[in-house]
This record gives C-alpha cells, structure tokens and sequence, in this order.
C-alpha cells in the first residue's frame, strides 16, 4: 500500500493507493474511492469484539474492508476535523491510539479497542484507546496541526487530555491534575493532564475537540429560538463568520 498525504496542512487527506487484490480496513464513511475497488463492510473480529470497539471505544460497528480490482485502484480517508493525517510504522511493541483519530490500516495490522486507563475516562476522552499491532502502517488524523516528540529515557512530557492523539505502547502515561487541588483546578479551568515518559514517541494535535465542544454549547444557547431546526441554523451561522 502507498499513501500519499496531500492538502496539508489544514484539510489533510491520505490517498491509499493499492495494487490488485490488495486491502485496507478503514472506519465507515471514507470520503472517496476509485471506481475499481469493492467494498466489504462487517463486524470485524466477530460480535463481540465489534459491540466493544463501537459501545467502549467510539468507534463504528462495522470495519469497512477495501479491496483493489485488477489494475489496483485508490481510496481516499480524512478526519471529521480539519487538521493534519500521518501515516505510522506500527513499533513492534504496538501503538496506543486516541479514539476518533484512527483513520486506516493496512489488512496486516490488528486493530483493538482496550481500556485506557482512568487517565482517558477522567480526562474526557471515554475510557476506551485503540490498539494497533502488527507490521504495517496505521493512518491518524487529528484536529489542526500534528507535533511528534520523540523522549530519550526517562524524558518527560506533559499534554493535555484533549490534545494527544497516540504514542508508542513503551512510553508510560499517567494522569495527573494541572493544579494543585480541587479548587485550583475550578479556578484555572485546567483539570487534567496526562504525563509521558520515554523512550518512545507521542503524537499531539494543537487543537483539542472538547475545547470546540465547550465554545460550541454556550454560543447555541445565547442563539433565538430553541429546537433541533433552530439549533442547527445557529450552528451554521456560526461556522461561517468571519
């Protein structure tokens, strides 16, 4: 599989180009794809594994599986976002991948929704991370801009919640409140964030979707007028000011 990254930086797609007969697995809804590739949507990993990666982790239901005819073909993936798309050699020690940002893989790569600790329940992020094992690449996108650290032993790194997007499995993560106490935290608005350390790699992005949703939520309830429809106007309109 070939991936070419273009439009970035802010609008980023990841064009995955396949020879015949080659595969990739995507989440539900990829943006477009070449007429000579078929589609295959199922419950990957049996029922269960399916119910978990969809209630637990966030995630479709169904894994969408790409298949390129003779002649091969292409498929296009993008975050819901606007942002930045990288696409990762899976570390033999796996890849821990924030839920929401996993766009693709290639069909060697195992995909796995795992508890992530209270590190992501508390921090607003659900509970769940998504685990990527095997050999072969794993496509991320996140929301703006995308800042790889790579931490030497022992190196440390502090992130908010909202802003990490994966990490290398051998890279220790723990939570931590920004301030100190309960009151601090209330005060300063900064509530948790989460403390890596290496060796190892992490991915962050410079825009946090919780930080989208919390301006988002007070601009609909000043708006006129209350119900879906009016909501949805609302929200349009603040879209597309200057």
């Amino acid at each position: 599989m070939k991936i070419d990254i273009r439009h970035n930086p802010s609008f980023a797609v990841a064009r995955l180009s396949l020879d015949a007969g080659e595969q990739v697995r995507a989440e539900s809804g990829s943006m477009m794809m070449h007429q000579n590739i078929t589609i295959d949507a199922k419950a990957e990993g049996g029922m269960l594994k399916s119910l978990k990666r969809a209630a637990l982790g966030g995630e479709s239901f169904f894994i969408t599986t790409f298949t390129a005819g003779a002649g091969g073909g292409w498929v296009d993936v993008a975050p819901n976002l606007p942002g930045d798309v990288v696409a990762i050699d899976v570390p033999s020690v796996g890849l821990i991948i924030q839920r929401g940002s996993w766009l693709a893989n290639a069909a060697a790569v195992t995909i796995e929704t795992q508890w992530g600790g209270m590190k992501n329940l508390v921090g607003g992020e659900g509970g769940f991370a998504i685990t990527a094992t095997g050999a072969g690449q794993v496509v991320v996108g996140c929301y703006g801009a995308l800042d790889l650290t790579t931490l030497q032993a022992g190196e440390k790194l502090v992130v908010d919640s909202g802003h990490m997007v994966a990490y290398d499995a051998n890279v220790t993560c723990t939570l931590e409140t920004a301030t100190a106490g309960i009151a601090g935290m209330v005060k300063s608005a900064e509530g948790f964030v989460l403390h890596f350390t290496g060796p190892g790699r992490v991915w962050t992005q410079s825009r946090s979707p919780k930080s989208l949703i919390r301006w988002i939520t007070p601009q609909l309830g000043s708006q006129q007028g209350s119900g879906p429809v009016s909501g949805i106007a609302s929200l349009g309109g603040l879209l597309g000011r200057d």
